[in-house]
């Protein structure tokens, strides 16, 4: 992501004045690219600084991490990237090769080969402008995409396909899965995800087996308190997710062998000097009871979940469970399986991903507020990260990628990357000197489009290899990545045009009567 304001940087270079000094042409460049890429940096820093408060450990370190890659790629953007930049441009002033820095002529000959006078003559650029011959992508935005979209006719056309891909999004966001199935945690070859696949295949009709937990000393001796417990105990086998054939209760088993022995077991010291007894006959059960000097510090009891067939139903018996737990009055019960630290992180992965998004959006406002001369512009722009975030969520639904604790750490990666080219856009757009909207947008196109086609593929290119991978994760980080970069091409290069010309945002310079440009006081 490195390379992003490297892209923007040298296409502001390219289009400075050849014939300019090197610290004219570098003072064009950083007030051209330098506020527009401050303001995304920004943004991201302050977006995964903030991440930091997450509820999930990996999510902490993972934002403090990026946060701080992300700060020094723009110091070194602004500082190192200039630099080489400024004796680059001090070679191409004294009309130096590229590569041998020897000087070369400035005019092709004939009687060079056509490749010679590929490699090692220069100099050469636009005598009308005076800046470096444009890209053929470069004049593809300015003279073929930009005009093109501006008509009105392609703009409803966009508008109704903007609406088209907001509906299907919406629709994807109603049917996203939620939860981590645990073959996805390993390789696609491994003995692990081939057992947990046969296990949800062929014994779905079996969830968990749950432990019942009773914390703190209890008198099981005494009637009144001991039946309370067994009616939440008979509480657990109420839900539709819960055999009620199948538990194990050692109360239940010790209750049954006092009949057997005619025992009162409703006094205290003859309960407790038989337990021994009992666990001598059952050894299983010794394990239930936490039973240190004349009390019982602590015991549990089994439950069997069946028909629990996907992770969205491990989670609503997680709650229910919890629920049942909770209204027990005689005692403070905890349910516990080994596979419910999977099933916590689902209960907090949406709540999660909404405060994400809500700070990273809040974040953008106020730093677009500050510094983007137009509120309306700045208003589209945070508007830009839910339109994007409403589709990555529902193409993801799409793609077979479900809400985890996987995809949130990676969705809160990309999250913050969904407003730079928006950004980008809308910042060339207010700062051109172009009188017309229309042609505001088509100027910010020529500027920014081919960089932003660059940015998107090398982004998408470089994290392809994952594609390929043979871990769930590393391919979930590719899908929600190309999401991310694609959708938020899209809303750079096609749908923020459009709205921003629809919107007539304009810099203050089309009403200072003395055609001073007032910028942002940042």
């Amino acid at each position: 992501i490195g390379l992003n304001n490297m892209f923007i940087m040298v296409s502001d270079w390219q289009h400075s004045h050849v014939t300019d000094p090197v610290p004219k042409r570098m003072a064009h460049t950083y007030k051209e690219a330098a506020m527009s890429i401050t303001i995304t940096a920004l943004t991201d820093v302050l977006k995964f600084f903030i991440g930091v408060m997450s509820d999930f450990l990996s999510v902490q370190f993972f934002c403090l991490y990026t946060a701080t890659s992300i700060l020094f790629c723009y110091i070194y953007t602004m500082t190192f990237l200039g630099a080489f930049m400024a004796l680059n441009g001090r070679r191409e002033a004294s009309n130096r090769h590229w590569l041998t820095c020897m000087k070369i002529p400035m005019e092709k000959s004939i009687e060079q080969t056509h490749m010679y006078n590929i490699c090692c003559v220069g100099g050469t650029y636009d005598k009308l402008t005076g800046a470096e011959k444009k890209q053929p992508a470069s004049n593809f935005f300015k003279d073929y995409y930009g005009p093109c979209l501006m008509k009105p006719g392609v703009k409803g056309v966009v508008i109704i396909i903007y609406l088209a891909y907001l509906a299907t999004s919406v629709f994807g966001c109603f049917h996203i899965q939620q939860g981590t199935e645990l073959y996805d945690l390993a390789a696609d070859n491994s003995h692990v995800t081939r057992f947990n696949i046969k296990d949800r295949q062929y014994f779905y009709n079996y969830g968990p087996v749950v432990m019942v937990i009773v914390k703190g000393e209890m008198a099981y001796w005494d009637k009144a308190k001991r039946s309370q417990l067994q009616a939440c105990i008979e509480g657990f086998k109420e839900p539709q997710f819960v055999d009620r054939d199948i538990y194990t209760s050692w109360l239940d088993s010790y209750l049954s062998y006092g009949q057997e022995k005619l025992l009162n077991l409703d006094d205290k010291d003859v309960f407790l000097s038989y337990l021994p007894q009992f666990f001598d006959l059952h050894p299983f059960f010794k394990q239930d009871v936490n039973l240190t000097g004349d009390a019982i510090h602590a015991s549990r009891f089994f439950i069997q979940t069946v028909n629990i067939t996907k992770a969205s139903e491990e989670i609503e018996m997680l709650k229910g469970l919890k629920a049942i737990a909770g209204s027990c009055q005689v005692a403070s019960l905890l349910v516990y399986n080994h596979e419910f630290i999977y099933y916590d992180q689902h209960d907090v992965v949406v709540k999660s991903t909404i405060k994400n998004v809500v700070v990273i959006t809040a974040v953008m406002l106020v730093v677009s507020l500050l510094l983007i001369p137009n509120p309306v512009c700045s208003l589209l722009v945070t508007c830009s990260i839910g339109s994007v975030t409403v589709g990555v969520n529902g193409f993801m639904a799409l793609w077979d990628i479900s809400l985890d604790s996987i995809s949130m750490i990676i969705f809160t990666v990309c999250i913050g990357f969904t407003v730079d080219f928006s950004a980008h856009v809308s910042y060339a757009f207010v700062s051109s000197e172009k009188p017309h909207p229309n042609d505001k947008a088509v100027d910010a196109l020529s500027s920014l489009g081919y960089p932003i086609i660059q940015a998107t593929l090398s982004t998408v290119l470089g994290v392809s290899v994952l594609s390929m991978s043979e871990f769930y994760t590393f391919r979930a980080f590719f899908k929600i990545f190309f999401l991310v970069m694609f959708i938020g091409m899209l809303h750079g290069l096609v749908f923020m045009p459009v709205f921003l010309t629809a919107s007539a945002c304009s810099s203050d310079k089309d009403e200072n009567p003395e055609g001073v440009l007032k910028s942002s006081k940042l």
